[in-house]
C-alpha cells in the first residue's frame, strides 16, 4: 500500500472513531439524562450516563483536579503523540492492519482527552455483564483503544511483518 494511503487511512479511522465516540456520548447525555438507566437482554447490556473523573475503573478519582488533569491528560497526550510519531516514522513498512490498530488506540485516547479538556471528566455510559460478573462502565473511546491494543498485540506477535 502506498505510504500516503496509509497516512490517509490513519486519519480516516481516527476522525471516524473520535466522531462516533463524541456522538454517542452526546446521545447518552441527551437521551439518558442524569439518572435514567436502560437495560437490554435481561440486564446483560445496561446504558446510563455517568461522569468518571478518574481513569480505568475510576482509579485516581480522589486526586485533585489538577493532578487528574496532569496525570490522565498527560498520559493520553503522550499516547497520541507517541503513536502518531511511530506511525509517521514507520508507515512505509507497516501493514494496513497495524496502521488501523494505532489509529484505534489514538482515537480512544483522543476521545477521552476531548472530554477531560472540555468537561474535566470522561463521559461513560455502557455496562455489560451476566449476573454478578460485570464490566466497569465504559464508552466508545474505551472500546476503540482496547480493540486497537488487541489488533496491535496480534500484529506484533506475528513473525511475518511483510
Amino acid at each position: 500500500m502506498v505510504s500516503r494511503a496509509k497516512l490517509t487511512l490513519l486519519a480516516l479511522v481516527v476522525v471516524c472513531s473520535v466522531s462516533c465516540d463524541q456522538a454517542t456520548k452526546a446521545l447518552a447525555v441527551t437521551t439518558l439524562g442524569a439518572h435514567a438507566s436502560v437495560s437490554y437482554l435481561g440486564g446483560t447490556i445496561r446504558l446510563w450516563n455517568t461522569e468518571n473523573p478518574g481513569g480505568f475503573l475510576s482509579l485516581g478519582a480522589d486526586l485533585s483536579p489538577l493532578m487528574r488533569a496532569l496525570l490522565f491528560g498527560g498520559v493520553n497526550s503522550l499516547i497520541v503523540i507517541g503513536a502518531l510519531l511511530y506511525v509517521i516514522r514507520n508507515h512505509e513498512q507497516m501493514r494496513r492492519l497495524e496502521v488501523i490498530g494505532f489509529a484505534l488506540v489514538m482515537s480512544g485516547a483522543l476521545g477521552n482527552l476531548i472530554d477531560r479538556a472540555s468537561l474535566g471528566v470522561v463521559r461513560d455510559f455502557m455496562h455489560i455483564g451476566i449476573g454478578p460478573i460485570r464490566t466497569g462502565i465504559f464508552n466508545v473511546a474505551d472500546v476503540a483503544a482496547m480493540a486497537g491494543a488487541v489488533v496491535l498485540f496480534f500484529c506484533f506477535r506475528s513473525t511475518d511483518r511483510a
